[in-house]
């Protein structure tokens, strides 16, 4: 492994506000970056506690209440999220409860022994329950695909199945960050974004006022900052949570005409394009993340795509019919029959056909049709993604690469016990984790995979778990390079249903399982190797972090499917429309929908529709293409805007819609663009202080307000009692099939008085 080196805060690097391939500096060095999130690599207490009994209580406990709790929103629309952010600010008095009141007492255990007390609560202590507690976002994603086996298949396979799949997914995630830490987590330019929060926060929340004398802004701490903006977002939520929900939905033109169609595909934010952006509900702005911890070249990419793809060519096709999609929502993550209903996949996928499509019935029923948004950003731009994210790292950082392949044999070799090393030890100083641990790991993850598609029968074979596992590695370098830098993650799913649907034509239990096996584990990879930066961040040893991760890996598996098969048989009406609090399973939906046309219809005869969907691959041809003149420019214009062009992002940064919504990207571009671009070059010094500690008071206090509201106020029925104008108002806005008629005449009828529609609400 190569050696990691210490960073010096007073040295100009890279500016975090370009992408990796430019080589110029702006007006950020990557020191001030770190200074900014209280980083610095530079000193290190070796007498900080790190693994002590408090630190397993307080981080099994929050990882057993965070898993629970996000596995249980993840079937909730908008799904919330406990975020670690929120379980920092929790364990933080907790810790110095224990330091101030339990005895330091002694505890002999045969050779060894520890202490009830160790004393100081450290912060390298805080950020292991921090990192216990965020395998808690890991395991919801399987969560997800469980729920659609389940609740829209109709398979249940049992506890075994759930806990051995769910076991390898998040082992193989961790495998995948572990071989790769060399290329994804050691090198300083990579700074991983999202952990810049939680080393704002341990650092306020532990007092270390390192630095904030330098600012030239306001008085008030960090500490007291993050105090009084906690507090009052906490109070707040409230408000657009329960008391006032149109404040979350804020489509105020759809309150004036709620009639109006066109009105309503123009400006709704749940079924419309959300051409107006406007919330007041924070959860609703970072529902693709906090925007305040993505660098603005970023968001501009990610922006842009919203603007170009949805708001201009997706509108375009939409009003000229393009695949029939002018009679079905501009926005769902629902999928259609000829009828403009939503499409009955019992009709021909089900228990007695082995889960296996029945074809006879499939061309008696009818076609699968997409929303516009559904085809354009799911299936087309997931295509271009695929090509451009191999291009794009083929032309920026092929180096890398090749060296680090040359580099793989000997780092095993010096990995095994007994051999020479040419590096013994992490940056910490302790010894590093052998290659040969993650290797094991892997032989683990394989075994408990293969086992569990095999003795269960869920379509998937052995065959398939070696297929899946290869593409994960192939894709996982490139991805994580793109969300180290950008906090962003990219879409490559399809191309695991493409290759499942081929392979497995017919069967959409193996197509599940293939793109869990295929993707999922790339996305908890990114969490495991986002972690592990931290850890280099932190000072923590990278032995001991491995150790935390793996029990935590077991504890968080327990306690998500324990709430999962909790909530599936105890909530009424879970995963329809009828559900209550909103617990529809948007995320199993839209993975059951792509499912159905992967896994049962297959890419062959998907593509082979009289529809016209085979127009989709030209997709292919464009992500290839795009990043090669971009390349050009930027090298040779490299103080133009071309170096802030990121290709992967632009086709691939709207990764969550369906079924985050044009609302949802556009309001968090806006705050996100008026924090990292406008107050942090008009206030940087504003900026630098408590941009970072904002982001984590925001997400933690609606995470808090959010699990108390639910239990206090839905999950008891109170909320049924409650009823006004600000409760119900935004539901207006929302698309309704039309009364039967032609298609054509119902087509014309939209398209011809579009443009009027909207100058008479004006």
């Amino acid at each position: 492994m190569a050696e990691v080196k210490d960073i010096d805060i007073n040295e100009k690097e890279k500016d975090l506000e370009s992408p990796p391939q430019s080589d110029n500096s702006d007006t950020d060095s990557e020191g001030d970056i770190l200074r900014a999130a209280g980083i610095d690599l530079t000193q290190d207490d070796n007498t900080d506690n790190v693994l002590t009994l408090r630190m397993w209580v307080l981080a099994i406990g929050f990882c057993i209440v965070a898993s629970g709790l996000n596995t249980l929103y993840t079937l909730r629309q908008p799904s919330l999220t406990v975020s670690a952010n929120a379980v920092l600010l929790l364990a933080y008095p907790l810790g110095k409860l224990w330091e101030k009141t339990v005895p330091a007492w002694d505890v002999p255990l045969r050779a060894w022994s520890f202490s009830l007390n160790p004393g100081h609560f450290s912060t390298k202590e805080h950020t292991l329950i921090y990192v216990m507690s965020n395998l808690s976002i890991y395991v919801r994603l399987g969560a997800d695909v469980l729920v659609e086996q389940e609740k829209f298949y109709g398979y249940n396979a049992g506890w075994g199945f759930q806990i051995l799949i769910t076991l390898s997914t998040l082992l193989i995630g961790f495998c995948l960050a572990g071989l790769f830490r060399s290329i994804v987590v050691i090198p300083r330019e990579l700074i991983w974004p999202g952990v810049l929060g939680v080393t704002a926060l341990t650092t306020t929340l532990h007092n270390v006022s390192r630095g904030e004398t330098s600012f030239n802004t306001w008085k008030i701490s960090r500490y007291a900052f993050f105090s009084i903006v906690c507090a009052g977002s906490f109070c707040w939520y409230w408000f657009p949570d329960f008391i006032f929900p149109a404040l979350s939905y804020f489509n105020f033109p759809c309150w004036i005409t709620p009639h109006n169609t066109v009105v309503n595909q123009v400006f709704g934010m749940s079924s419309g394009m959300g051409l107006i952006p406007i919330t007041f509900d924070w959860s609703q702005i970072s529902y693709v993340g906090s925007p305040l911890l993505v660098p603005s070249w970023a968001i501009l990419n990610v922006f842009g795509s919203l603007v170009f793809w949805i708001w201009i060519v997706a509108v375009a096709c939409y009003y000229t019919n393009v695949w029939n999609t002018g009679y079905l929502p501009f926005q769902s993550s629902n999928v259609f029959d000829n009828t403009g209903a939503t499409y009955k996949v019992s009709k021909i996928v089900n228990a007695a056909s082995t889960y296996r499509l029945d074809v006879a019935k499939y061309l008696a029923y009818s076609p699968v049709y997409m929303p516009i948004t559904y085809a354009l950003n799911m299936f087309g731009l997931s295509f271009a993604t695929l090509t451009a994210l191999l291009v794009w790292v083929a032309l920026n950082h092929r180096h890398v690469m090749v060296e680090a392949a040359r580099r793989i044999p000997s780092v095993v070799m010096e990995s095994l016990p007994g051999r020479p090393k040419t590096v013994n030890d992490d940056e910490t100083g302790a010894p590093e984790v052998p290659m040969w641990w993650y290797m094991i790991a892997c032989v683990v993850a394989l075994f408990m995979a293969i086992f569990a598609v095999e003795y269960w029968n869920v379509g998937l074979r052995w065959y398939g778990v070696l297929l899946a596992l290869a593409i994960a590695l192939v894709f996982f370098p490139p991805l994580a390079l793109v969300y180290g830098t950008a906090n962003t993650k990219i879409n490559i799913d399809i191309f695991c249903r493409i290759v499942a649907g081929f392979v497995f034509e017919g069967s959409v239990l193996a197509n599940i399982w293939f793109f869990d096996i295929g993707y999922i584990t790339t996305i908890k990879g990114l969490w495991f190797a986002q972690d592990m930066k931290l850890a280099y961040y932190s000072h923590i040893p990278q032995r001991k972090l491995f150790l935390v991760q793996c029990v935590g890996m077991v504890i968080g598996t327990l306690s998500s499917l324990g709430v999962l098969n909790w909530a599936l048989h105890h909530i009424e009406g879970v995963c329809t429309s009828a559900a209550p609090n909103g617990f529809t399973c948007p995320f199993s939906k839209t993975h059951f929908n792509t499912s159905l046309i992967w896994g049962a219809i297959g890419p062959r005869r998907y593509f082979r529709s009289e529809i016209g969907y085979s127009s989709l691959l030209y997709f292919f041809l464009i992500g290839a293409i795009l990043p090669i003149p971009v390349y050009i420019l930027s090298r040779r214009y490299p103080n133009s805007m071309w170096k802030r062009v990121h290709i992967p992002l632009f086709l691939g940064g709207l990764n969550f819609l369906p079924p985050a919504t044009g609302m949802n990207y556009g309001s968090w571009a806006i705050v996100g663009l008026t924090f990292s671009w406008f107050i942090r070059k008009r206030l940087h010094a504003w900026w630098s202080k408590y941009n970072f500690v904002l982001s984590s008071a925001l997400d933690s206090s609606v995470s808090v307000a959010g699990v108390l509201i639910f239990l206090t106020i839905f999950f008891t029925g109170a909320s049924k009692h409650f009823k006004w104008w600000g409760t119900d108002v935004y539901m207006v806005c929302k698309y309704s099939t039309a009364t039967p008629r032609t298609l054509d005449a119902l087509f014309v009828r939209v398209t011809c008085h579009a443009f009027m529609d909207v100058v008479h609400f004006y």
